[in-house]
């Protein structure tokens, strides 16, 4: 504890360290300013000045979100609540009324201050910038996720699926196995190839130093946003941690600039063999070769720095995201077997006895398991914790809410209000049926977000969701081996179950 306390007041020192004297005394004014607007807030007992309610968060992940978690809980009656994380104020919304004041007004776009800690891995690309660069960006790169673009991305979708049921074949009949790493892994490879282009056989291939660096650097992200002793990058530097972090970093980047480096020299290649009438044979579209393609306003191209922003930040957020949620609905499948049932028969409607690939028309006939899918984003959405700075002064629910506060949105608790989602802890697909949901609150249910910074992949992620939770499941049956107490979810970035999602199989005469 003592130690906390030190490590707190130097990251308080560097805080506003380096910045000029009449920065510091702005810093300073504005601290107090917000503690005396704030104070009228329902908070979190046990803030201390400059350091706030940080010496009670655990460093464990997982203690960590079950103490957000219980406190959204025993403060469900308020409308918001007050946490301080060192010397930064949060407001905590987890009601579909509150939320909506954030999440619909463009003029709250900007990410906050945690998001920083990012920007050495993700340089501010889509997921963190924010003004003018991130309208530019998003106005920009919002066509590639067109659904005509998408569907190019089924061929690879169906055929990593079909690398992964014969990886799960041999589970088949036997004893219960945690599968979490198979379908990240698959994923990661699904992400691979459609965002860059490159096969890198991760499902083949899981001990690849890219692929452990990816896992790692999300973990090494998220326990530095939940210690603000760790803010300050003198000290994180120093640290065992801050080597770590530095080293991914490496590893992660110069891969991503050698494909981007092959990719571009791919391409101007195939421009002059076209020319030269020289027959090429057709490769895979990418959203790499439409990054490269791509223009702003004034008709200029993106640099290799702007283009790597956007890679490192398309396998961040679309393969641990979609892999997250496909574990955690093979879990609540194999716990509700009549659930999986009505699915099963959704797909022998569909597909019958063939084992021929997804297509887009196949997309559509999977209502029942797109219901799935959302209920299980509703108990386990895979970002459970996002948070905005207020861009102007606004007023929650009464409460006056000063201009340069983050604002902390849970939904992981929002998404258990029993007003729309009666018995909340229970997996029931129905909710999600048109004649279920209509009339629901447009913010009760925010999964990929809301509002004007929604996320750009929520179609890509349902696309990847349905074709390999359909490919497993008309090959397989599933059975959990967890009940819901034993998941124990980490709260990090990604919401993920901490000793995996352990099942059995059974194989199925499609």
């Amino acid at each position: 504890l003592c130690n906390k306390w030190l490590f707190l007041l130097h990251a308080h020192l560097y805080f506003w360290s380096g910045m000029s004297l009449s920065n510091q005394c702005a810093n300073d004014t504005k601290y107090f300013q917000d503690w005396n607007d704030l104070r009228p807030i329902p908070g979190v007992d046990g803030a201390y000045p400059i350091i706030g309610n940080a010496l009670l968060f655990s460093t464990n992940a997982g203690d960590f979100f079950n103490q957000i978690i219980e406190g959204t809980k025993e403060f469900r009656h308020l409308p918001l609540l007050k946490v301080w994380v060192g010397p930064l104020p949060l407001v905590v919304l987890f009601h579909a009324e509150t939320v909506e004041v954030i999440t619909t007004l463009s003029k709250h776009i900007d990410k906050a201050y945690f998001y920083r800690f990012m920007q050495p891995w993700l340089g501010t690309g889509l997921l963190t910038s924010t003004g003018d660069k991130w309208r530019g960006r998003r106005k920009m790169l919002t066509p590639t996720f067109h659904f005509s673009i998408l569907a190019e991305f089924l061929e690879v979708m169906n055929e990593q699926a079909e690398v992964l049921t014969q990886k799960l074949e041999k589970q088949a009949g036997g004893d219960p196995f945690n599968c979490f790493s198979y379908i990240t892994l698959c994923a990661l490879d699904i992400i691979c190839e459609t965002a860059m282009g490159k096969n890198i056989y991760a499902q083949s291939n899981s001990e690849s130093e890219y692929v452990r660096s990816v896992y790692k650097m999300s973990d090494i992200i998220g326990r530095r946003q939940r210690a603000p002793w760790y803010w300050p990058d003198f000290i994180y530097s120093l640290l065992w941690e801050g080597k770590d972090h530095d080293n991914r970093l490496r590893i992660l980047h110069s891969f991503t600039q050698s494909v981007i480096k092959e990719r571009a020299e791919s391409m101007e290649n195939a421009g002059s063999d076209s020319e030269s009438d020289h027959g090429i044979k057709r490769r895979r579209l990418a959203f790499l070769d439409m990054l490269l393609k791509a223009t702003d306003e004034e008709g200029n191209y993106l640099s290799h720095s702007d283009i790597q922003e956007e890679v490192d930040t398309f396998m961040f957020e679309g393969h641990d995201t979609t892999a997250a949620s496909m574990n955690w609905a093979l879990h609540l499948l194999g716990s509700y077997p009549e659930v999986q049932t009505k699915v099963q028969e959704e797909l022998q409607v569909v597909f019958g006895s063939s084992n021929r690939s997804v297509t887009v028309d196949d997309l559509k006939r999977l209502r029942y398991l797109e219901c799935v899918i959302k209920e299980t984003l509703r108990l386990f959405p895979a970002v459970p914790m996002f948070a905005r700075t207020v861009s102007d002064d606004c007023h929650i629910n009464g409460f006056k809410i000063p201009k340069g506060v983050n604002a902390l949105i849970i939904p992981f608790a929002l998404h258990r209000d029993p007003r729309y989602f009666p018995d909340p802890e229970e997996f029931r697909p129905e909710r999600f049926l048109i004649e279920n949901s209509t009339g629901r609150h447009p913010y009760a249910y925010i999964p990929f977000s809301a509002g004007p910074r929604n996320c750009i992949g929520q179609r890509f992620a349902m696309m990847e969701e349905k074709v390999v939770l359909s490919s497993v499941l008309r090959h397989f049956s599933v059975r959990a081996c967890q009940s819901r107490e034993e998941l124990r979810p980490l709260g990090d970035l990604i919401l993920r179950p901490e000793k995996g999602i352990w099942i059995t199989l059974e194989k199925r005469q499609c």
